[in-house]
Protein backbone atom coordinates (compact mmCIF):
# COMPACT_ATOMS: atom_id res chain seq x y z
CA UNK A 1 0.00 0.00 0.00
CA UNK A 2 1.16 3.49 -0.75
CA UNK A 3 0.53 5.29 2.57
CA UNK A 4 0.33 8.73 0.93
CA UNK A 5 -2.40 7.48 -1.41
CA UNK A 6 -4.28 5.93 1.50
CA UNK A 7 -4.18 9.18 3.47
CA UNK A 8 -5.20 11.25 0.46
CA UNK A 9 -7.86 8.94 -0.95
CA UNK A 10 -9.51 7.14 1.99
CA UNK A 11 -13.13 8.13 2.43
CA UNK A 12 -15.72 7.35 5.07
CA UNK A 13 -18.05 4.61 3.86
CA UNK A 14 -21.47 4.35 5.52
CA UNK A 15 -23.35 2.03 3.17
CA UNK A 16 -22.26 -1.57 2.81
CA UNK A 17 -23.11 -4.66 0.80
CA UNK A 18 -24.66 -7.52 2.80
CA UNK A 19 -21.53 -9.63 2.20
CA UNK A 20 -19.68 -10.87 5.30
CA UNK A 21 -15.96 -10.23 5.66
CA UNK A 22 -13.78 -13.33 5.38
CA UNK A 23 -12.25 -14.34 8.71
CA UNK A 24 -8.72 -13.47 7.55
CA UNK A 25 -9.85 -9.95 6.60
CA UNK A 26 -11.52 -9.37 9.98
CA UNK A 27 -8.42 -10.67 11.77
CA UNK A 28 -6.11 -8.45 9.69
CA UNK A 29 -8.18 -5.38 10.58
CA UNK A 30 -8.24 -6.21 14.29
CA UNK A 31 -4.55 -7.06 14.34
CA UNK A 32 -3.74 -3.66 12.81
CA UNK A 33 -5.49 -2.01 15.76
CA UNK A 34 -3.67 -4.23 18.22
CA UNK A 35 -0.34 -3.22 16.65
CA UNK A 36 -1.03 0.55 16.83
CA UNK A 37 1.40 2.70 18.75
CA UNK A 38 0.37 4.06 22.13
CA UNK A 39 1.74 6.37 24.81
CA UNK A 40 4.51 4.55 26.68
CA UNK A 41 3.32 1.34 24.93
CA UNK A 42 0.43 1.11 27.41
CA UNK A 43 -1.93 -0.29 24.74
CA UNK A 44 -4.95 1.09 26.66
CA UNK A 45 -7.64 -0.69 24.72
CA UNK A 46 -9.76 -3.75 24.27
CA UNK A 47 -11.73 -4.36 21.10
CA UNK A 48 -15.17 -5.96 20.93
CA UNK A 49 -15.57 -7.37 17.42
CA UNK A 50 -19.25 -7.60 16.49
CA UNK A 51 -20.77 -9.50 13.57
CA UNK A 52 -24.19 -10.23 15.09
CA UNK A 53 -26.71 -8.07 13.21
CA UNK A 54 -29.00 -7.62 16.23
CA UNK A 55 -26.12 -6.34 18.35
CA UNK A 56 -24.89 -4.06 15.53
CA UNK A 57 -28.43 -2.69 15.19
CA UNK A 58 -28.63 -2.02 18.94
CA UNK A 59 -25.22 -0.35 18.99
CA UNK A 60 -26.24 1.83 16.03
CA UNK A 61 -28.89 3.37 18.30
CA UNK A 62 -26.29 4.43 20.90
CA UNK A 63 -25.14 7.43 18.87
CA UNK A 64 -27.00 10.11 16.95
CA UNK A 65 -25.03 9.44 13.75
CA UNK A 66 -24.08 5.79 14.32
CA UNK A 67 -26.76 4.30 12.06
CA UNK A 68 -24.14 2.93 9.64
CA UNK A 69 -23.19 0.32 12.28
CA UNK A 70 -26.47 -1.49 11.60
CA UNK A 71 -25.44 -2.31 8.03
CA UNK A 72 -21.83 -3.23 8.76
CA UNK A 73 -20.36 -6.68 8.26
CA UNK A 74 -18.14 -6.02 11.27
CA UNK A 75 -18.38 -3.47 14.03
CA UNK A 76 -15.49 -2.80 16.39
CA UNK A 77 -16.11 -1.16 19.74
CA UNK A 78 -12.90 0.37 21.12
CA UNK A 79 -12.92 0.17 24.90
CA UNK A 80 -10.57 2.30 26.99
CA UNK A 81 -9.94 3.07 30.65
CA UNK A 82 -11.77 6.18 31.86
CA UNK A 83 -10.82 8.87 29.33
CA UNK A 84 -11.44 11.65 31.86
CA UNK A 85 -8.58 10.37 34.03
CA UNK A 86 -5.90 10.34 31.32
CA UNK A 87 -6.43 12.19 28.07
CA UNK A 88 -3.88 10.07 26.16
CA UNK A 89 -6.17 7.03 26.12
CA UNK A 90 -8.49 8.66 23.58
CA UNK A 91 -5.55 9.71 21.42
CA UNK A 92 -4.26 6.14 21.57
CA UNK A 93 -7.73 4.75 20.79
CA UNK A 94 -7.82 7.08 17.79
CA UNK A 95 -4.53 5.69 16.57
CA UNK A 96 -5.83 2.14 16.89
CA UNK A 97 -8.94 3.21 14.96
CA UNK A 98 -6.83 4.81 12.21
CA UNK A 99 -4.62 1.74 11.86
CA UNK A 100 -7.68 -0.50 11.54
CA UNK A 101 -9.27 1.80 8.97
CA UNK A 102 -6.10 1.96 6.87
CA UNK A 103 -5.69 -1.83 6.98
CA UNK A 104 -9.34 -2.17 5.92
CA UNK A 105 -8.88 0.30 3.06
CA UNK A 106 -5.93 -1.70 1.74
CA UNK A 107 -8.15 -4.83 1.74
CA UNK A 108 -10.99 -3.08 -0.13
CA UNK A 109 -13.11 -2.70 2.99
CA UNK A 110 -14.84 0.57 3.80
CA UNK A 111 -15.21 2.00 7.29
CA UNK A 112 -16.63 4.87 9.30
CA UNK A 113 -16.22 6.04 12.89
CA UNK A 114 -19.23 6.30 15.18
CA UNK A 115 -19.38 8.29 18.40
CA UNK A 116 -21.20 6.45 21.16
CA UNK A 117 -23.33 8.89 23.17
CA UNK A 118 -25.15 6.28 25.24
CA UNK A 119 -22.26 4.27 26.71
CA UNK A 120 -24.33 2.58 29.43
CA UNK A 121 -26.80 1.30 26.85
CA UNK A 122 -23.81 0.01 24.87
CA UNK A 123 -22.42 -1.64 28.04
CA UNK A 124 -25.71 -3.54 28.42
CA UNK A 125 -25.49 -4.73 24.81
CA UNK A 126 -21.83 -5.74 24.89
CA UNK A 127 -21.38 -6.78 28.52
CA UNK A 128 -18.04 -5.09 29.15
CA UNK A 129 -16.82 -4.44 32.72
CA UNK A 130 -17.64 -1.24 34.61
CA UNK A 131 -14.02 -0.04 34.61
CA UNK A 132 -13.94 0.07 30.78
CA UNK A 133 -15.52 2.82 28.68
CA UNK A 134 -16.86 3.03 25.14
CA UNK A 135 -16.86 6.28 23.17
CA UNK A 136 -15.83 5.10 19.68
CA UNK A 137 -16.98 2.27 17.43
CA UNK A 138 -16.17 1.61 13.79
CA UNK A 139 -18.29 0.05 11.07
CA UNK A 140 -16.54 -2.10 8.44
CA UNK A 141 -17.87 -3.70 5.28
CA UNK A 142 -17.57 -3.87 1.55
CA UNK A 143 -18.83 -0.56 0.09
CA UNK A 144 -22.23 -0.64 -1.58
CA UNK A 145 -20.54 1.45 -4.30
CA UNK A 146 -16.90 0.33 -4.75
CA UNK A 147 -15.81 3.76 -5.98
CA UNK A 148 -16.64 5.19 -2.53
CA UNK A 149 -13.28 3.84 -1.29
CA UNK A 150 -11.37 6.28 -3.49
CA UNK A 151 -13.76 9.02 -4.59
CA UNK A 152 -11.81 12.20 -5.27
CA UNK A 153 -11.92 14.82 -2.52
CA UNK A 154 -14.92 17.11 -2.56
CA UNK A 155 -14.13 20.63 -3.75
CA UNK A 156 -13.65 22.84 -0.74
CA UNK A 157 -13.73 19.80 1.52
CA UNK A 158 -10.37 20.48 3.17
CA UNK A 159 -8.91 23.68 4.52
CA UNK A 160 -5.94 24.97 2.54
CA UNK A 161 -2.51 23.97 3.87
CA UNK A 162 -1.59 27.56 4.76
CA UNK A 163 -4.82 27.95 6.73
CA UNK A 164 -3.97 25.18 9.18
CA UNK A 165 -0.15 25.00 9.23
CA UNK A 166 1.82 27.61 11.15
CA UNK A 167 5.61 27.58 11.12
CA UNK A 168 7.44 28.32 14.36
CA UNK A 169 4.64 30.56 15.74
CA UNK A 170 0.94 31.12 15.08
Amino acid sequence: MNVSDAIRLKRAVRKFTPDPLPEEVALAILNAGRRAQSSKNTQPWHFVAIRDKAILDGLSKCGDWAGHLAGAALGVAILTPDPTEKFQVMFDAGQAAAYMQLAAWELGVGSCLASIYEPEKARELLGFPADWHLRIAISFGYPLKAEKLTDPPKKGGRAAFDEVVHWEKW
